[in-house]
C-alpha cells in the first residue's frame, strides 16, 4: 500500500509540474504574441476547435480576434494569418523573416527536416536552387515538357475512349496521367497505366494526402508526440508514406548501378552526380537522405495536387454545363478538332483560362498553406513573434477574400474576366503560395492544367448520372488539404 501510494504521489507531482510549466510557458509566450482564445495547459485550444472543420474553425476565431491571431494546437503555438493583406505583408513584405518551414506532422514524421519541402536554412536554399535548375535541364517550363504532357494526354484520351461512355470514377485515370509527367522527369520514364506497382503508389499518395484532411489527421497535428505511438488511422498513413520512401530508395539503387556521370538521364542521376562532386565537402547537403526525400517531395507534390484539382474541376463543370459549353466553343474557335492543344493557345482563350483559375480558387487545395516558421525574432503588426514561431498563412482566406472576389463562396469564372471578356489577373490568386517558399512547380502545374483540360474537352462532353440539382460540389473534407467528393462521370465523344 505504501509503495503504491508513493507511486501515485510521484505521478501526481509529475503531472502537476507539467501543468505548472505549461501554464508558465504559455503565459510567457502569450504576453507578446497576437491575441487569441485562452488555451488550457497541454491541450491548448483543442476544445475550441472542430477538427472535422479545422479551416472553418480557425476562420471563425479570426472573426473575433482579427486577421492575425494565436492558437495553441495542443502544445504547438501557431500564429494564424487571414486575408490578402496579412498574408502578403508576411510572406512578401517580410519574406526573409517568414521563410522558415513549419511542421506538417503527418509528413514530417517521415521526412523530418530533410528534402526540399520541409527543410530550413542553407539546406533549403541549396536543395531548392538545385531542384529548380535540374528540373529546367530536363525540360520543365520548356518545349520538351510540353511535348511530354501532350503525349501523356494522348494516352489519357485513349484510356477514356476505352470506357465507351460508361460512368467511371476519374480519380486514378487522372492521377496516373499527371503522375507520369513528373515521373518522366524524376525517374526518366513513364509507367504503364495497368502497372500494379504504379497503382499501389498512387493509392499510397491518395491515402496519406486524404488523411491530412480528416478529423484524425488534424488531431494528429496537435498531439503527434503521443499519437505516433498509438494505434489508429495515422499508422496507415505512416505505412503508406514508408512504402513510397521504399520505392524511391529502390529507384535510387537502380540508378546507382547504371549511372553514367557524363550523361544524366533524370533528376535522380543529376543528384547522384552532385553527391559525387561534393563527397569531400564535410558540410554538403547532397547526401542520400536528402536525395530520397527530395525525390519523394517532387513525386508526391507533382502527382496529387494537380490531379485532385482536375478531379474537382470535372465535378464543377458537370454542375455548370453552361461553363463547359463555353469552353467547348472557345476550343472549337481557337484550336479546332484536328490538332492537339498547345500551351501558346492559352493567350487566345481567356474564358478557358478564367475557368481554370476559378477551379483552383474554388477548389482551394491547400487552404491553410504549408506551415511557415519565423527565422528570427520578428516584429509583425505591433506583435513580437519569437524565433521559431510557427505561422499558418491561410491561403484559402486569400482565395476567398471579398475585397478581390465578388462572390467568393460561389464558382464563377467571371471573377477572372473583365467587362470585355478578357482574362483578368488577381493579386489574391495564390494557390501556389507567394514569397520565398512559393511552389516552384507552378509553371509545370499551369501547363498541365491547361493542356489536360483542353485536350479532354476537345474530345468529350461530361455527363453525370445524377440530376444537376443532386450534384454536390461542396468538399468532402477540408483540413491541411481540400478533398472533393467521390463521384462518377461519363465521357461522351464529341461529334
Amino acid at each position: 500500500m505504501l509503495t503504491s501510494g508513493m507511486l501515485l504521489g510521484a505521478l501526481f507531482f509529475c503531472l502537476s509540474t507539467m501543468v505548472v510549466l505549461s501554464v508558465w510557458r504559455q503565459r510567457k509566450i502569450r504576453s507578446a504574441l497576437p491575441p487569441g482564445p485562452t488555451p488550457l495547459p497541454i491541450f491548448g485550444n483543442y476544445l475550441q476547435l472542430n477538427t472535422q472543420q479545422m479551416y472553418d474553425s480557425l476562420m471563425k476565431i479570426g472573426e473575433k480576434y482579427g486577421p492575425v491571431f494565436t492558437v495553441y494546437l495542443g502544445p504547438r503555438t501557431v500564429v494564424v494569418l487571414t486575408g490578402y493583406d496579412a498574408v502578403k505583408e508576411a510572406l512578401v513584405d517580410q519574406a526573409d523573416e517568414f521563410s522558415g518551414r513549419g511542421e506538417q506532422a503527418t509528413f514530417t514524421w517521415l521526412v523530418e527536416e530533410f528534402g526540399v519541402v520541409f527543410s530550413n536554412g542553407e539546406r533549403a536554399r541549396q536543395l531548392r536552387r538545385f531542384s529548380i535548375t535540374t528540373l529546367r535541364d530536363f525540360g520543365m517550363g520548356k518545349r520538351g515538357i510540353e511535348e511530354r504532357i501532350q503525349e501523356e494526354a494522348g494516352f489519357l484520351i485513349e484510356a477514356i475512349r476505352g470506357t465507351k461512355g460508361s460512368p467511371i470514377d476519374p480519380t486514378f485515370f487522372l492521377s496516373r496521367t499527371v503522375s507520369n509527367v513528373i515521373s518522366s522527369i524524376v525517374f526518366g520514364d513513364r509507367f504503364d497505366y495497368e502497372d500494379k506497382q504504379f497503382l499501389s503508389l498512387l493509392r499510397m499518395m491518395l491515402g496519406s494526402f486524404q488523411f491530412t484532411a480528416t478529423s484524425m489527421g488534424q488531431l494528429y497535428e496537435m498531439f503527434s508526440g503521443v499519437m505516433k505511438h498509438l494505434p489508429g488511422p495515422q499508422q496507415q498513413a505512416f505505412k503508406e508514406l514508408k512504402g513510397l520512401e521504399n520505392f524511391i530508395i529502390e529507384k535510387v539503387r537502380e540508378n546507382q548501378a547504371t549511372l553514367d556521370p557524363n550523361s544524366p538521364r533524370n533528376f535522380i542521376d543529376s543528384f547522384l552526380i552532385k553527391m559525387q562532386e561534393e563527397k569531400k565537402n564535410p558540410n554538403t547537403e547532397f547526401f542520400m537522405k536528402n536525395l530520397v526525400i527530395t525525390t519523394l517531395n517532387l513525386f508526391f507534390a507533382g502527382t496529387e495536387t494537380v490531379s485532385t484539382t482536375l478531379r474537382y474541376g470535372f465535378l464543377l463543370l458537370m454542375k455548370h454545363p453552361e461553363v463547359e459549353a463555353k469552353i467547348h466553343e472557345e476550343i472549337d474557335q481557337v484550336i479546332g478538332r484536328n490538332r492537339s492543344p498547345k500551351f501558346e493557345d492559352k493567350a487566345k482563350m481567356p474564358y478557358t483560362e478564367a475557368v481554370i483559375h476559378e477551379i483552383q480558387r474554388f477548389g482551394n487545395m491547400l487552404p491553410m498553406g504549408v506551415s511557415r516558421r519565423v527565422t528570427k525574432d520578428t516584429k509583425f503588426r505591433g506583435f513580437l513573434l519569437p524565433k521559431g514561431t510557427e505561422v499558418y498563412p491561410m491561403l484559402g482566406s486569400v482565395l476567398r477574400d471579398r475585397n478581390f472576389f465578388a462572390c467568393p463562396e460561389s464558382f464563377n469564372p467571371q471573377h477572372f474576366l473583365d467587362e470585355k471578356g478578357q482574362f483578368k489577373k488577381s493579386d489574391a490568386f495564390v494557390p501556389f503560395s507567394i514569397g520565398k517558399r512559393y511552389c516552384f512547380g507552378e509553371g509545370l502545374a499551369r501547363m498541365e492544367l491547361f493542356l489536360f483540360l483542353t485536350t479532354i474537352l476537345q474530345n468529350f462532353y461530361f455527363q453525370s448520372p445524377l440530376p444537376n440539382k443532386a450534384i454536390d460540389i461542396s468538399p468532402l473534407m477540408v483540413g491541411f488539404a481540400t478533398i472533393p467528393r467521390s463521384y462518377t462521370i461519363s465521357f461522351l465523344p464529341r461529334g
